[in-house]
Parts: C-alpha cells; sequence; structure tokens
C-alpha cells in the first residue's frame, strides 16, 4: 500500500469553532455564504487545531520515547530547527529558527525528538520568551543532562503587520543551564550555531 499522509480533527470541536468564524465573517461585514467564503470557516477551524495541537502533545514522552544509554559527554547540537507559533496577545503567527544543544550525562535521544519537542510547545498560543524556557525545561527534566542550550530566532508579524509596523526586526532569546552557563561552554555553542559547516546547495 502506498504511503497516505491523514489529519483527524475532532468533530464537534470543528463545528463549533466553524460557527465561531462565520460570526466573526459577519461581524467584520463579510458574507460568509458567498462562493469564496463557503468552506472559509471549516478551513480556519482544521487550521486552528493544527496549528494549536502542542496541547495535546508530551514533550517528556516523545524525548523518552527514543531515549538511549550513552557514555557520550560531548555536545550535541540541532540548529536551524524552523518554527511556527501564534503570538497569544494577538494571535498573529511567528517564525522563525531554534538552535538546541545538550551536553549528555548517561542518556541521548533521537536528533528528531529535539525537533518534536520545539513543536510541542511552538503549535501552542505563546511568547518567544517563554518557549525558549520551556523547550530548555523538557530537555533538562527529561534527560537530566550536564547542560542545555536553546537559542531562538523570530519574526513576529504583530510587529510587522500592526503596531509598529517594523519589517526587518528580529527577536533572539536563549536560555542556559548547566555547563552552559560557563562562558567557554556558551561561547563555542554560539560558535558552532553560527558557522555553516555543511555547504547547502
Amino acid at each position: 500500500m502506498a504511503y497516505k499522509k491523514t489529519e483527524e480533527f475532532d468533530d464537534e470541536t470543528t463545528s463549533s469553532l466553524m460557527q465561531n468564524y462565520e460570526s466573526v465573517l459577519k461581524l467584520i461585514g463579510e458574507d460568509p455564504t458567498r462562493e469564496g467564503l463557503l468552506k472559509t470557516p471549516k478551513r480556519i477551524a482544521k487550521w486552528m487545531q493544527f496549528a494549536t495541537k502542542g496541547y495535546e502533545m508530551d514533550a517528556s514522552e516523545i524525548l523518552n520515547s527514543a531515549k538511549f544509554h550513552d557514555t557520550i559527554s560531548e555536545m550535541v547540537i540541532v540548529k536551524n530547527i524552523e518554527l511556527y507559533s501564534l503570538c497569544e496577545h494577538h494571535m498573529l503567527p511567528f517564525f522563525g529558527k531554534a538552535h538546541i544543544a545538550y551536553i549528555p550525562n548517561g542518556w541521548v535521544t533521537g536528533l528528531s525528538k529535539i525537533a518534536r519537542t520545539v513543536d510541542v510547545f511552538a503549535r501552542r498560543l505563546q511568547i518567544q520568551e517563554r518557549l525558549t524556557h520551556q523547550i530548555l525545561n523538557a530537555i533538562k527534566d527529561s534527560l537530566n543532562p550536564l547542560g542545555v542550550a536553546v537559542v531562538i530566532e523570530a519574526e513576529h508579524l504583530c510587529m510587522m503587520m500592526r503596531g509598529i509596523q517594523k519589517q526587518n526586526c528580529v527577536t533572539t532569546t536563549s536560555a542556559f543551564t548547566g555547563e552552559f552557563e560557563k562562558q567557554s561552554t556558551r561561547n563555542e555553542f554560539i560558535n558552532l550555531i553560527q558557522s555553516d559547516l555543511i555547504k547547502r546547495r
């Protein structure tokens, strides 16, 4: 059988969201019965469930699902992890990249689990500052490493489309624990995430 990707949405939640989005369309002066908008409430209802699916996910469960004993004690870095989230103040997207490192202390986890951990917390209503610390704490609590480092760089549509309307602002947040509180270790991490060791096509 060929591989098929399917999405499942809760019917009751979808129906309730659809009704609310139909009301929104009417309140802004639109006609939800016109051809171009007929399926819009359903599309947005599904999108909102997808964009906030992190509430149904458990970072600890994900990290522990591929957790292995190992004597490795060198820094492990997964950088340029794409992230997409919704600002909790205006429900507008912010998007960017996360760079994550940890120093194992008897345990390692699958590299994809690090990226999935980002999605667990990004797929919620968020602020970037909290997101950064939630990722760090999840890795620290599940793997008990010698240290964890998280840096996130993101652009926020709430700054670009409304309010101050600045198009070139990038917000950077960081969180460090354990060995990464040492300047030398932190500098090594920063230098490695800034380097381009693999020449991309």
